[in-house]
């Protein structure tokens, strides 16, 4: 069975980047028919981050990541939270140390500083490799701190990746890494093969900036007599600086992506395509959908870049996408603040909005011109393709309020019929009549609907008042 998991370190809020390593892992056990856990990775308590742990929960509930096994959820592998499962490391560890895959170092701070060559770097140089079974048992007796190391063999290490392929790193340029810090506490890399193992994870899902340790991981495998997981290594994923996207360098978390007007599945789709694309170069996906097309295949091994620009428009077609009344619920509160005129129908506001917005809030923008006509400069009325100008919507708004003040009927539908009617008979275009009493009904250069509907909505009597107040600035 495909087994997945997400593992995040509780130290500090998930990112887009997160998000894409765990969205990866869900749509591959999903499509798969698999199982997705969801396992917190807190064995760096110095990093802690306090609400972090709550807010990783919190944001795969919003965006859909509903994982089968981990914490609060029963099962045969728990618990899911790494400082809990102290206990099961040291053993594997020790296991090692029998075999001759790993050692104990004593070394202390003094002296792992005094390794470091002109640059600062520093590596290990085995000193306690060469340490005989007594003065080690004699150290352990005595509670001198240690840590225990990994042994690299000499040679080459070959894995192979589903995105990148067969990888080869030669081991002289691996060190022996800490598995078994002194506090107890395994390290990342270690509690990672140890709990993978325990958990039956199938696939190891992570960025490509983790391809270069794939090999310790290989020869943690190994050593221990385990068969290694199938590696899926992830694109790297760049801000606009061309940095890696992370916590430490401030770029936005998920919460703040929602803050600013999100939609959860507008983050999850644009997530997807940090790296992936289908076959038919589709853009615009659910997430049922996702789980449907997904495959590993389509993993581009190229870097992605995070477009803010993008995601808005992406942004864009789910809100196009939504059901109307769902959008009018979400829009009512932006409508409500910008529109205080208690005869005006929401509903049709947030109809007409709906399709010309990147974020639902942007709705209020677009009609806040139905309560106040603001300021605006006369050169609106210019328009090359519409073929007016001033001097044009002055001629046209003219005519047009006089046609409009005999009109009974004030529809949408009889508004249009005038409009074509007031152009045939006056020589104009039907575009040099709708696009001067537009600008004079809104002050605007982008409207949420065209001139008659504006009519509509306004009502005859403000719309006449300021069809005057138009040509009077004219």
């Amino acid at each position: 069975m495909v087994r997945t998991r997400y593992a995040p370190s509780p130290t500090g809020f998930m990112h887009i980047g997160n998000l894409r390593t765990a969205l990866y892992e869900y749509l591959i056990a999903k499509k798969n028919k698999g199982v997705f856990i969801l396992r917190i990775e807190d064995t760096d308590q110095s990093r802690y981050v306090e609400n972090a742990e709550a807010a990783i929960y919190e944001t795969l509930r919003l965006t859909g990541l509903t994982f089968d096994e981990g914490p609060g959820i029963g099962g045969d592998y728990g618990p899911y939270v790494q400082s809990q499962r102290k206990a099961d490391y040291l053993p594997h560890a020790k296991s090692l140390i029998d075999k001759n895959e790993a050692y104990y170092c004593f070394c202390d701070k003094e002296r792992l500083d005094s390794l470091a060559d002109e640059r600062g770097l520093k590596k290990y140089d085995r000193y306690c490799k060469g340490l005989d079974a007594k003065t080690i048992q004699e150290k352990l007796d005595s509670g001198v701190a240690y840590v225990i190391r990994q042994l690299i063999p000499e040679g080459k290490t070959t894995f192979h990746d589903e995105v990148f392929e067969d990888i080869t790193i030669d081991n002289a340029e691996m060190e022996d890494q800490i598995l078994i810090k002194s506090d107890g506490m395994p390290t990342y890399n270690f509690a990672n093969v140890i709990d993978d193992r325990a958990m039956h994870i199938s696939h190891v899902v992570r960025g490509s900036e983790y391809l270069t340790s794939t090999p310790k991981y290989k020869l943690l495998y190994d050593a221990l007599g385990w068969e290694n997981p199938i590696y899926v290594h992830l694109p790297l994923l760049q801000n606009a600086e061309g940095q890696k996207i992370s916590k430490r360098h401030g770029d936005a978390s998920i919460q703040q992506l929602l803050d600013m007007g999100f939609l959860p599945e507008a983050i999850v789709n644009y997530a997807a395509l940090l790296g992936w694309s289908p076959s038919d170069n589709r853009e615009i996906f659910t997430l049922a959908e996702l789980e449907e097309v997904f495959e590993p295949k389509n993993i581009s091994k190229s870097p992605s870049t995070f477009d803010m620009t993008k995601m808005t428009w992406v942004n864009g077609e789910h809100i196009k996408h939504l059901p109307a009344e769902v959008f009018a619920e979400m829009a009512l509160p932006y409508l409500k603040e910008a529109v205080k005129n208690p005869c005006v129908d929401y509903a049709q506001l947030a109809k007409i909005t709906q399709s010309r917005v990147n974020f639902v809030k942007d709705c209020s923008e677009l009609v806040d011109f139905i309560d106040m006509l603001r300021d605006y400069d006369i050169e609106l009325y210019t328009h090359k393709k519409m073929k007016t100008n001033p001097e044009v919507a002055k001629q046209s708004l003219t005519v047009a309020l006089e046609a409009l003040k005999q009109m009974d009927e004030w529809s949408h539908d009889a508004l249009s019929a005038a409009v074509t009617s007031i152009a045939e008979s006056n020589g104009l275009s039907k575009g040099q009549v709708l696009w001067p009493i537009r600008t004079a009904l809104s002050g605007k250069p982008i409207t949420p609907c065209g001139a008659t509907e504006i009519c509509e909505i306004l009502g005859k009597d403000e719309t006449l008042r300021r069809l005057a107040m138009g040509i009077e600035k004219l």
